[in-house]
């Protein structure tokens, strides 16, 4: 089976080394060749275009910024592609975009899995992140071991769009719990605390998130870099506020959440880091939240 991965920004480079690094044989490409150095020096082939790439392999593999550079990189490869091949999407999208560009891939013979992925770009880089699958089981099945090779848990959700519900819950929790987060370290600093010592008591207490323990760490670095801008948060928890909406469930906290982010992106800037929401709060109260001896970016 020969994989192709087109976008290499934070989270595909990692996804792509991981296929590579098991084996796989893989093809990418990017619009700046740049980003595949690294990838080409570990043994993955260059494809000057989506087209080429797209003739070259039996799957091919997208994970893009936004629902309108996919449907770019779709009308570019499908008249290529043929029946018999695959494209799975790692980017989050809407359930009913996965929809309408499945059925796009299914006029040309193409089947799609949906494999957005959740836990940081950190966990990509081991291959540990958490993929979560929407799509028919038996192409599941045929694509699981290259889904292994990048991921740590998989979890298979269902029919295609499942996965798109899945992914904003988890990210629409991930966004509250980050501005939680910044209000608890907020309190401990005010209130007088070694901020390390209050980071770790947090840590080893009922209130601790993965966000306290990934993002929190950031934070009082002050460097905020997570690898993932205010940007993709306002197009997730948009997601979420369109789910609620046709589930008919009230998201009073994520309706909130999301208020803060439109702040944060119109103060900071959309393509600042996500996790620099909190700094709406140090910046309102003149408090900075650093503390020593925690990473700039996580490994």
């Amino acid at each position: 089976m020969k994989y192709g991965y087109v976008g290499l920004g934070n989270l595909g480079q990692n996804l792509a080394m991981s296929l590579v690094r098991e084996g796989f044989e893989v093809t990418v490409t990017d619009l700046d060749k740049k980003n595949a150095e690294k990838l080409i020096a570990a043994g993955a082939k260059w494809a000057d275009s989506a087209v080429d790439l797209a003739k070259a392999v039996d799957c091919v593999i997208t994970c893009l910024p936004s629902p309108k550079i996919t449907a770019k990189v779709l009308d570019q490869i499908l008249p290529t592609m043929g029946k018999g091949k695959t494209w799975i999407e790692m980017s989050t999208l809407g359930r009913a975009e996965i929809q309408n560009f499945a059925a796009k891939c299914a006029a040309h013979g193409v089947e799609t899995l949906a494999c957005p992925v959740t836990g940081g770009v950190h966990l990509a880089a081991q291959g540990k992140i958490t993929v979560l699958v929407g799509g028919p089981k038996p192409l599941f099945e045929k694509h699981r071991k290259a889904l292994e090779a990048m991921g740590g848990q998989i979890f298979h959700m269902g029919e295609l769009g499942s996965e798109a519900i899945i992914k904003v819950i988890t990210n629409m929790l991930a966004f509250i719990h980050l501005v939680a987060c910044g209000e608890a370290l907020m309190l401990a600093k005010r209130g007088g605390l070694d901020l390390a010592q209050a980071f770790h008591a947090i840590k080893a207490s009922s209130g601790t998130s993965f966000v306290h323990e990934t993002e929190g760490q950031l934070i009082l670095n002050g460097s905020y870099d997570i690898a993932f801008t205010m940007d993709l948060a306002l197009k997730d928890l948009n997601f979420a506020m369109d789910f609620g909406k046709e589930f008919g469930v009230p998201l009073a906290l994520a309706s909130q959440t999301l208020q803060q982010f439109i702040m944060g992106a119109e103060k900071y800037g959309r393509d600042e880091q996500s996790t620099a929401i909190v700094k709406l709060l140090e910046d309102a109260l003149k408090t900075d939240l650093r503390a020593p001896g925690f990473p700039k970016r996580l490994e």
